[in-house]
């Protein structure tokens, strides 16, 4: 991996590949990474029948990679794939493409926390532009694979967010849905906000309610408890939030799975740490909110001692310091 590539845009020279036709999976293959031959009325293009994972592959000490939280991330894909209307895939086919691909790519994968990140993606190929009402009956499953480093440039750096009090990131029946569309709704405004304001991400509060940014979820941390939006459908049911809230609570911190307004956010943020959990982001440090044209320090505005414990807690299991007590991982 060169390190100075950023993330997501350098990749393995193989992909799995499987196609599901007159209403049958067929066999999956392993083939050389390469434009995919599309009909231009494929039903992804016109209604957007689409849904994706990202999860990450760590080579250990021993040499062997281990697929981190592999079973859970394809039970959510196949939630996000009939939300869609799209042929489920069979899970047991899915992770056999997984495992055998990065057991042929094995050795792209960097040394930890770097990892190989894993990007599962099911579309539509139905060729019917008159289909807006109806499901694509035929689909494409494809699993790229990408050397990665830190999401956010300056990982020992904290993250300023805008606070859009007005707007949400996503629909209220999509929101828990891994689809393209919530990426692309909530990328005008977090654009827009970091030319106007320098922000790395938005914080969405639809009329107040404090939910999550365009691409991850959103924690408070203080010594001793966590706060966070109770899961539901309106936002991503993220694998990474899970498993810092279940390493917390053995750290013997108190997880807190509540609503709470931006009022109350402008005020936690004097005395509790505030971070993004994510797959690609890991746990990163939230150092400052801009709200109204005002910019708010989070705590004294660097990376809190927990938001750096949790990190740590986190990898620790991923990189096989600690023991894998919840069998979060798969070994290839």
């Amino acid at each position: 991996m060169n390190s100075t590539s950023q993330f997501g845009t350098e990749f393995c020279d193989h992909i799995a590949i499987v196609r599901f036709k007159d209403n049958a999976w067929q066999t999956p293959e392993f083939v050389p990474l390469a434009p995919l031959p599309m009909h231009p009325a494929a039903h992804v293009f016109h209604y957007s029948s689409s849904c994706f994972e990202g999860f990450k592959a760590y080579r250990w000490d021993d040499g062997k990679a281990r697929i981190f939280r592999l079973r859970d991330h394809l039970a959510r894909m196949q939630k996000s794939a009939a939300s869609l209307r799209l042929p489920i895939p069979d899970a047991h086919m899915l992770e056999a493409m997984v495992v055998n691909l990065v057991a042929q790519q094995i050795d792209d994968i960097p040394a930890p926390p770097s990892s190989l990140y894993l990007r599962p993606t099911l579309i539509g190929t139905l060729a019917n532009i008159g289909a807006a009402a109806a499901p694509s009956t035929e689909a494409t499953l494809f699993v790229l694979a990408s050397p990665v480093g830190d999401y956010f440039t300056g990982a020992a750096t904290t993250l300023k967010l805008l606070v859009e009090d007005q707007r949400a990131r996503s629909t209220e029946q999509l929101g828990s849905t891994k689809t393209g569309g919530n990426y692309a709704a909530a990328l005008g405004p977090t654009l827009d906000a970091s030319e106007k304001y320098g922000t790395d991400q938005v914080l969405f509060c639809p009329d107040g309610d404090v939910q999550e940014t365009g691409a991850a979820n959103f924690l408070l941390i203080s010594d001793d408890e966590i706060i966070t939006k109770p899961l539901d459908t309106t936002i991503l049911h993220g694998m990474t939030r899970d498993s810092i809230l279940k390493l917390a609570v053995e750290l013997g911190y108190t997880v807190n799975e509540r609503s709470f307004t931006v009022s109350e956010l402008l005020d936690f943020v004097t005395t509790y740490e505030a971070a993004l959990s994510g797959t690609a982001v890991c746990l990163s440090a939230v150092g400052a909110l801009v709200y109204q044209g005002e910019e708010i320090p989070v705590c004294d505005g660097g990376p809190g001692p927990n938001t750096q414990r949790l990190r740590k807690a986190l990898q620790d299991v991923q990189c096989g310091r600690t023991p894998d007590t919840h069998n979060w991982l798969t070994a290839v």
